[in-house]
């Protein structure tokens, strides 16, 4: 047994979500938000090695050596599988671990507005699903895929780094591929999507022109293409497609992402204060003949005012989904004023309680 599964055990009974190893400090868990050390001693150079060595295949534990950074999934058993990042710090070693859950949870169980869930329905076009890390991203994105899954007959592709959750085949085929392993890059395995038969394709990050580019291309010639960015708000996603492009380039691409996008799902997690947990929270833009006119003449201040007339449709400003669960006396004042986009609406509770 690898000397590191204690401590998932330890994790895993205490109800956290990750854990932190960092030579020089001792090892901490983060549950409902909050990081707290297991014990006092700090771990040394020797102790790391021993922990991490073992769970990457060779190579990769070489790689990251040569290279300071390492994403890989580990499973521990058929119940625990962990999301690992290893890296290289000031004080030498360090390793973060997400749990992630083999059951995946439903849009209904998750909480988030059924509008999302219409976005499993479409053929053909461009979602992204945004947000910070640890924001819950890949657990809305493998409740969507469910549900393509479990609904319709299709052949999905998710191209992730490293994969996440294991979707098994029901209705729908589904082929799974992982960065560097099964494909050497996210734009290298969508350019192989487009000759894999494939009707929906998940690329787990955005990260550079040429995947944007590809996954921009894919939604244009009718595939349904779910893709995640680190944006917290509509606008700043929409924004941050156009901007990864040369000036000379950008009116093309706006009309391109008129033409395609079909919606963006911003998500950040909550601290709930009145039971313990988070809860996940959501802007939704979906799109329209109002949208997509707006994205192709580069006025993307005015989606602001969309969101907020375009409630019927499903749509919702993050700050109006914060003000809703405040409301509710789900979180706190401050919550809502730290996670909030626009800071003045929640002011008065800037200070801690």
């Amino acid at each position: 047994m690898n000397k590191i599964n204690r401590l998932f055990e330890q994790l895993i009974q205490e109800g956290g979500s990750d854990l932190h190893l960092m030579e020089s400090q001792p090892p901490k868990i983060r549950k409902h938000g909050e990081v707290r050390p297991l014990r006092a001693e700090p771990l040394t150079n020797q102790e790391m090695i021993e922990l991490l060595q073992p769970l990457p295949p060779l190579k990769c534990w070489k790689i990251f050596l040569e290279t300071g950074d390492l994403d890989f999934a580990y499973e521990m058993n058929e119940e625990s599988r962990f999301r690992c990042n290893f890296y290289k710090q000031i004080h030498g070693l360090g390793a973060v671990f997400r749990i992630i859950p083999t059951k995946i949870k439903t849009l209904t169980e998750l909480g988030v507005p059924p509008v999302i869930q219409t976005f499993g329905d479409i053929k053909s076009g461009l979602v992204l699903v945004t947000g910070p890390t640890g924001s819950g991203k890949s657990t809305t994105l493998a409740a969507i895929v469910d549900y393509i899954n479990t609904t319709y007959q299709k052949h999905i592709i998710t191209i992730e780094e490293p994969i996440e959750f294991v979707h098994l085949n029901k209705k729908s085929v589904i082929t799974q591929r992982e960065v560097p392993h099964e494909a050497p890059t996210f734009s290298h395995g969508l350019k192989a999507a487009l000759r894999e038969d494939a009707d929906v394709v998940l690329v787990g990050e955005m990260r550079d022109l040429e995947t944007i580019s590809l996954a921009l291309t894919a939604a244009e010639t009718g595939l349904l293409v779910f893709g995640t960015l680190h944006t917290n708000n509509a606008r700043k996603t929409v924004d941050r497609i156009i901007d990864a492009f040369p000036s000379d380039q950008q009116s093309q691409i706006r009309t391109m992402l008129a033409n395609s996008l079909r919606g963006v799902v911003a998500q950040l997690l909550l601290k709930r204060s009145d039971q313990p947990g988070r809860l996940a929270v959501n802007e939704i833009l979906i799109s329209n003949p109002a949208v997509a006119s707006i994205i192709r003449e580069g006025g993307t201040t005015k989606l602001q005012d969309v969101l907020k007339t375009g409630k019927a449709e499903g749509m919702q400003l993050m700050d109006d989904a914060i003000q809703e669960f405040l409301d509710k006396k789900m979180i706190s004042g401050h919550e809502a004023y730290m996670k909030s986009i626009e800071k003045n609406r929640f002011a008065e509770f800037e200070k801690p309680d």
